[in-house]
């Protein structure tokens, strides 16, 4: 709030000052300066206008855009001064004429690396070190212009700019004209004679030739369309690009017709700039009265006719090509979706597509030139590239959000076979659970062996990786699951149905689904609990039986009771086991996308040595293993040595993690109670231990459904629902049948089915 507060007395301060600082710098125009120190005027104009409230201090809140009225008192004030005006006027010139278009028109907010690394650097190194006035580029010079203002008041600067009330174009563009030569002044004045001619005759004769003109800028628009035409064909023919259209001719893709197209253009341009001239010539000589006179003059004004239908014709033709551009992108997209995301390639179509973007917006601009609104448009949307190019959030979200909707796709597709729909679904369910405890079982037995040994801490954590590691794949190929991997994956199922959520009957059918997956949640749990624990105590007992002994030592067995306390740091280190769930399941989408990007199983498929051992059907029967394993496999494996390695990794760096997982942590309390024996059941660290491994539950769960949740929703555009009407008609339903959250009724419509591999 005091922030704020400050921000604000500083803001009206400014506005206070507003006229002192304008007539300050007025004072202090000089044109022939070496252009650093023009730009670094202009900098501070242009920061002066854009500053927020009345240049005079007082408060109007009918005025909804202070930056007009800002620019208005400046053009006013100008007006009162014309040796202000002339100089101002020259400066502007001067900058136009001796500034670098192309960079303004091409590179503005464009990245200039050629792949997304170099791009994120590049983002990284602007945002961190600006651009320096004294250069010719007018990028950088906008790039200036319209950072972000010392009082941290960020404004939507294209939006003011596009909304410039008309008089106020025209009075900036006369000012631009203002002070020219005799002889510049002499050329307008006549071609504002007799009658109007079309645009291209204005530029052909020169009546607008000072720097800054309508013909200069003309010309800058078509140098920067030449230029752009060629650098989008160069990207839309590169094998990245060309590989992933149908269209297998190279000659039949629109990016290789684009060029051409250009060169077309501009030969129609030349010709009826040409036409122009010599119209020109004859409309300024004495006018011939005779019948041969007449003749010629007709013959011109056709020919002239002719040339500018022939532009028109070649410009049409240039925008169907661009048309068709759009929609080998479209294709592009697809393709990608369809067969993996590559972030190289996204960046590279990305930036076609920006590219082909800002062609058309150059492409209006230079057909109306003699609009000022158009230019002012033109304007907004340079500042709006500009200020999306300083962003490095804008260019991780475009480029990253193709793959993170693929990641969650994949992710989706697993985790709708996790929710058991109808009895035979939550038997299955009960069953793949049961299995997966069982084998856990055996895991923490693997695990108080390894920690008993007290190795190094790094390879102790390796070891308790491959521990983790070897029971989630075997728990892969035996169709076991594991309840507290399910949340990452049936959460992205979840946000999917969330898009037939737009009607009554898809909300309905929404809820009903979020209580089965409720119900498949805590079957999960029940089944993996029910199993882990009687083995791991039947165990125990058994081994006493047959020995005397124990399989951990007393100590350990209370310090591990004591370690799950709730008291303790339990429920922290439950949510970052959460979090490592939830990112062993962005592995299995990327490795899912990976594998179809690169055609592996394709490539394994036609592998001739695989061929040769073992035939064209065991070699198609191989890449079939992998095509249908290998995304749960690496995320099985991932998921395992993560929760080995990170806890030794973080204590090293003195950062105390341990992982604290439910089905674990029930066989570890089985083993210490064996142990231990009945007389620990009367003493308060057993169940603050039972307190602390039920919050486990729920964190383990949560956060993985959480974060997962999240990613998936921010992976679409928008939803077709509410979320208060989500969360409405959730409760209606576990109050209108609150046994489902148990058991599915008998009439539950049967599903998808349950998955037949876990992870």
């Amino acid at each position: 709030m005091f922030r704020t507060l400050a921000a604000t007395l500083k803001k009206w301060r400014a506005s206070r000052n507003g006229g002192r600082q304008l007539i300050e710098l007025l004072t202090h125009v000089e044109w022939q300066a070496p252009h650093g120190a023009r730009h670094q005027w202009l900098i501070e104009l242009v920061r002066w206008v854009r500053r927020g409230g009345l240049p005079d201090g007082k408060v109007d809140r009918r005025v909804s855009r202070p930056q007009h009225v800002r620019l208005r008192y400046l053009l006013r004030m100008l007006d009162q001064h014309p040796d202000w005006k002339r100089d101002v006027a020259r400066l502007l010139r001067a900058t136009l004429a001796e500034g670098d278009a192309i960079s303004l028109l091409c590179d503005t907010g464009m990245p200039t690396r050629s792949g997304f690394w170099g791009a994120l650097v590049e983002r990284l190194q602007s945002s961190l070190i600006p651009p320096a006035p004294n250069t010719r580029s007018l990028s950088a010079l906008v790039t200036l212009m319209f950072a972000d203002a010392d009082d941290g008041h960020v404004a939507d600067e294209a939006s003011w700019i596009d909304t410039i009330p008309a008089e106020l174009l025209d009075a900036l563009r006369n000012l631009l004209l203002y002070g020219m030569d005799d002889a510049d002044t002499a050329a307008r004045a006549d071609e504002r004679g007799a009658a109007r001619r079309p645009r291209h005759e204005d530029e052909a004769e020169g009546g607008v030739t000072g720097a800054g003109g309508a013909g200069d800028f003309s010309h800058a628009l078509l140098a920067a369309m030449h230029n752009l035409c060629y650098q989008i064909g160069s990207t839309g023919l590169s094998s990245a690009v060309r590989s992933r259209l149908s269209e297998a001719r190279i000659q039949a893709l629109p990016f290789y017709r684009l060029g051409p197209a250009m060169q077309s253009v501009e030969a129609a341009h030349a010709m009826r700039e040409a036409q122009a001239r010599e119209s020109d010539v004859a409309s300024r000589g004495v006018l011939d009265p005779t019948l041969e006179g007449a003749r010629e003059g007709a013959a011109g004004r056709a020919e002239h006719m002719d040339a500018a239908l022939r532009l028109l014709q070649e410009v049409n033709v240039l925008r169907a090509l661009l048309d068709e551009c759009h929609a080998a992108i479209r294709e592009l997209y697809a393709h990608l979706d369809a067969n993996g995301v590559s972030v190289e390639v996204v960046f590279q179509v990305e930036r076609m597509r920006e590219r082909l973007i800002r062609f058309e917006r150059l492409l209006d601009a230079w057909m109306t030139t003699d609009d000022p609104a158009s230019q002012a448009h033109l304007i907004a949307d340079l500042i709006r590239a500009t200020r999306a190019r300083q962003s490095v959030g804008h260019l991780l979200r475009m480029n990253f959000a193709l793959l993170a909707r693929k990641m969650v796709e994949s992710c989706a597709q697993t985790g709708g076979h996790y929710i058991a729909r109808d009895r035979r679904q939550y038997r299955q369910m009960l069953w793949m659970a049961s299995g997966g405890g069982a084998v856990t079982a055996v895991t923490v037995y693997f695990k108080f062996f390894i920690t008993g040994s007290h190795m190094q801490p790094m390879v102790e954590g390796f070891l308790a990786g491959l521990n983790y590691a070897w029971s989630f794949v075997l728990m892969h190929f035996l169709h076991f699951t594991l309840a507290t991997k399910q949340p990452a994956m049936t959460a992205p199922a979840i946000a999917q149905r969330l898009e037939a959520a737009g009607t009554p009957e898809g909300l309905e059918a929404f809820a009903a689904e979020v209580v089965a997956l409720m119900r498949t949640q805590a079957a999960a749990i029940f089944g993996n609990l029910a199993l882990v624990f009687p083995l791991c105590l039947l165990v125990q007992l058994a081994w006493f039986r047959l020995t005397g002994g124990h399989l951990i030592t007393p100590e350990k067995a209370r310090a591990t009771l004591a370690s799950f306390s709730l008291l303790g740091p339990t429920p922290l280190y439950a949510a970052m086991t959460g979090v490592l769930l939830w990112a062993s399941s962005l592995l299995a989408g990327w490795a899912e996308n990976w594998f179809a990007l690169h055609r592996i199983g394709d490539v394994l498929n036609y592998n001739r040595r695989l061929r040769f051992v073992f035939g064209n059907a065991g070699a198609a029967r191989v890449a079939h293993f992998w095509r249908h394993n290998f995304s749960g496999i690496v995320s099985n494996v991932a998921l395992g040595l993560m929760l080995g390695l990170v806890p030794a990794v973080m204590t090293a760096f003195a950062l105390p993690f341990e992982v604290r997982h439910v089905t674990l942590s029930t066989g570890s309390i089985a083993v210490a109670l064996g142990v231990l024996g009945p007389k620990v059941l009367h003493e308060s660290v057993l169940w603050w231990a039972v307190a602390g491994t039920a919050a486990m539950a729920m964190l383990n769960v949560a956060v993985s459904f959480t974060l997962a949740f999240q990613m998936a929703l921010r992976s679409r555009t928008s939803l077709p629902v509410d979320k208060r009407d989500i969360y409405r008609s959730v409760g209606r339903r576990l109050l209108a049948h609150p046994l489902e959250l148990l058991f599915p009724a008998a009439a539950s419509k049967p599903g998808q089915g349950l998955s037949s591999r876990e992870g």
